[in-house]
């Protein structure tokens, strides 16, 4: 069954237009000249390159039979004999039964296979499902990196246009063994760092280097240092254990030394003599002095050589540094307190020379630091070698990305791929089972076929035709066989062939019923199928109203009824005809069928559904035309013409010789309308005019005055309001 039809870019379908049902009779109305053809032709022919827009769903479906112009040029004009059609014979039971069996299998096979089918796209649904949420996630990559600073929109080259393209492209990323150790925020600043236009070579960070390093070994301060110990004062300067307390309070003295003595710089009494001061610069004798003075030199370069330390700023502040800051500051702290200990160490030293002092060795933190920062320079050197190569560096560093891509979002790939493992083994298991079923069908039909060849034949066809014709009127002509498979049409008591001699309702009548055999029997014996669309285009567009109702009770009972058709599409012009197909009774209209309005304005042809209660007649249709200036000239005007045929010739009876020589309409802006629209000069075939002469306003103008000439003027008033 064809539940969609879509029209686009062909004759009159200027945009998408959509035949939507679920119904097994489908009615389509629409006056001449609005697409029913260019839709019976799509059906026809498919794969014709000019309906390369079109298409219908599904795509494959039971065998379609369409009866158009198509269809009686094909099997008519051209072929200049109707083609055979079969039909079983009911004389050889035995192939019946064969036929029967055969059949039945066939279509116990075919509802498998559909079933099997519909499985197998269910099975394809939910992974395409499954699929696309994947798909979707992967594309956050590309909502996320392109755009905005674009610095790492070079890695998404190529990728940026098609989210499949995407997803495969990081389908073809292995996973990486362990997590990246960079994240985007480093990439995209490496990034930056090469692609920018500030991109330059940086200078490595210099060493921790300490001037003063060897002092902090130096025996000097582990030993115990005295003045002479001959001094008469030494073993007080002993007992009070501060020689350089003492030492100090020599400079507070006067050079000179009075007779009764001098003032005493600690405790202010006059005790200071001559011979007191002798004692005490004899106990500080050169050897000591020479000692105090290299603590000094040692305390003065230690200073120095801490104040020529670079700040640790001139190394965490380094953009190389980021990852390093805090064991770069934990490690020069450690440094720093080390350095600034041994310092106290040195003053205390100073202070009393005679406590041993031991000074840390402060090499191997500065080794460690240093460490570090050769880490840091490695880095630096890194990046220096890559912007030397810039296009392999940001190869690698667009591979990195990808790497770390794959890793945030290995769940969504994992899910992928388990979903495909699954639906790939299903699928497999469905396309085997299908093809399997496939081949007892293809044996099946073969069977049928074989039987077939043995019964059909077909005279039945050409009986029933001939039938038809006397059941409608038509008693002097008749199919007679012209070959093994092929037939001509003859006149009673005429031997020549007589088909191009029949008027254009004769040729559609036979032609019709043709089709009709056609549809009920076999068109060869190699015709398997048990089911098929029928599609019938305007089947009594050249046909009096005589057959009218015969054509329509034709259809009902060869078509509607039959079980074989499993959908019908009928397209007609003719509203009489479309309210003669539509079944009266709601419950079962509803069940089966479903009305539509093909219309065309400036904009191109569209499609409607139609309700029951829309149905109008030809004449009510035509008006509704006519009072719509957005329907096409050629339209309008031939509505026009035909309104003026219909009221007066079957309706009024009247003549209208004289009508169109009045005064009022042999006006020059009237002569276009007075050609198109007069049936005697329409009927000399002089109705013939460029459209490039209508005017909407002055063709209306023209049919008001042919009505009101008449005595009708309120008619045309009432029906101007359709």
């Amino acid at each position: 069954m064809i539940t969609e039809i879509h029209m686009d870019a062909v004759a009159s379908f200027k945009q998408p237009a959509s035949l939507v049902t679920d119904k097994k009779i489908n009615l389509i109305y629409g006056l001449n000249g609005v697409g029913k053809s260019t839709i019976s032709n799509f059906l026809y022919a498919p794969d014709d390159a000019r309906f390369a827009q079109c298409h219908k769903v599904p795509a494959q479906t039971e065998p379609v039979l369409v009866y158009n112009q198509r269809f009686i040029q094909d099997n008519f004009f051209v072929a200049n004999s109707l083609k055979g059609i079969f039909s079983l014979s009911k004389e050889n039971k035995n192939a019946e039964e064969k036929i029967a069996k055969a059949t039945k299998r066939c279509d116990d096979l075919t509802q498998s296979l559909q079933e099997k089918q519909a499985a197998r796209e269910q099975v394809a649904k939910t992974f395409a499902t499954q699929k696309q949420q994947a798909v979707d996630e992967v594309w956050n990559i590309k909502a996320q990196y392109s755009g905005g600073d674009r610095v790492l929109e070079y890695c998404l080259e190529g990728l940026k246009g098609q989210k499949d393209k995407l997803f495969s492209h990081l389908q073809t990323i292995p996973k990486p063994e362990r997590e990246p150790k960079r994240d985007i925020k480093a990439l995209r600043k490496e990034v930056d760092a090469i692609k920018g236009d500030a991109a330059q070579l940086q200078q490595q960070i210099p060493i921790l280097t300490f001037i003063a390093g060897e002092i902090e070994s130096d025996a000097i301060f582990g030993r115990t240092i005295l003045g002479n110990a001959d001094s008469e004062v030494a073993a007080l300067i002993e007992e009070l254990g501060n020689s350089n307390w003492v030492k100090q309070g020599l400079g507070f003295l006067p050079k000179k030394i009075q007779e009764s003595g001098e003032a005493c710089p600690f405790c202010q009494e006059r005790t200071i003599t001559s011979k007191f001061i002798k004692g005490i610069q004899g106990y500080f004798d050169d050897t000591y002095q020479k000692q105090m003075e290299q603590l000094e030199t040692f305390k003065a370069r230690y200073v120095s050589a801490i104040g020529q330390l670079q700040d640790v700023k001139s190394y965490t502040e380094n953009p190389f540094a980021r990852e390093h800051v805090a064991p770069l500051s934990i490690k020069y702290q450690a440094v720093s307190d080390t350095l600034r200990s041994n310092l106290e160490k040195i003053e205390k030293k100073l202070k009393n020379p005679k406590a041993p002092e031991t000074l840390a060795d402060s090499s191997g933190l500065i080794t460690d630091f240093n460490r570090e920062v050769a880490t840091i320079n490695e880095a630096v050197d890194d990046y220096n070698e890559r912007l030397k190569n810039r296009a392999s560096a940001l190869i690698a560093l667009k591979d990195e990305f990808w790497g770390l891509m794959r890793w945030q979002y290995d769940q969504t790939m994992t899910r992928f791929e388990v979903d495909h493992e699954v639906a790939k083994k299903k699928l497999k298991e469905a396309d085997e089972e299908i093809t399997k079923i496939g081949v007892n069908i293809t044996d099946a039909k073969r069977e049928i076929a074989l039987a077939q060849k043995e019964t059909v034949n077909t005279d039945e066809a050409v009986d029933a035709i001939n039938a038809g014709l006397v059941d409608i009127g038509i008693d002097g002509l008749s199919i007679s066989k012209h070959a093994e498979r092929l037939y001509r049409v003859v006149r009673a008591g005429e031997s020549e062939h007589a088909f191009h001699t029949l008027s254009e309702g004769e040729k559609m009548m036979i032609s019709f019923l043709y089709f009709c055999e056609l549809c009920k029997g076999k068109s060869s014996p190699e015709d398997t199928h048990a089911q098929r669309i029928a599609v019938i285009d305007d089947p009594i567009s050249s046909l009096s109203h005589v057959f009218v109702f015969n054509v329509g009770q034709l259809i009902r009972s060869v078509f509607f009824g039959e079980g074989r058709f499993s959908q019908v599409f009928v397209l007609t012009h003719s509203l009489y005809f479309f309210y003669e197909l539509t079944y009266p009774n709601h419950a079962r209209r509803k069940e089966t069928q479903k009305l539509f309005r093909i219309t065309k304005s400036a904009a191109g042809s569209s499609i409607q559904e139609m309700k029951y209660e829309e149905i109008q007649n030809d004449y009510q249709a035509y008006w509704s035309v006519v009072n719509d200036p957005e329907q096409p000239p050629a339209l309008i005007a031939n509505c026009m013409r035909n309104i003026v045929e219909y009221f007066f010739n079957f309706v009024r009876k009247k003549d209208l010789n004289n009508v169109f020589l009045m005064p009022e309409l042999r006006d020059a802006k009237f002569q276009a309308f007075c050609r198109y629209i007069n049936r005697e000069s329409h009927s000399l075939g002089q109705n013939i005019i460029d459209m490039k002469e209508f005017n909407y306003g002055t063709f209306k103008e023209g049919l008001r005055l042919v009505f009101e000439k008449t005595g009708y003027s309120d008619h045309f008033k009432e029906m101007v309001k359709v």
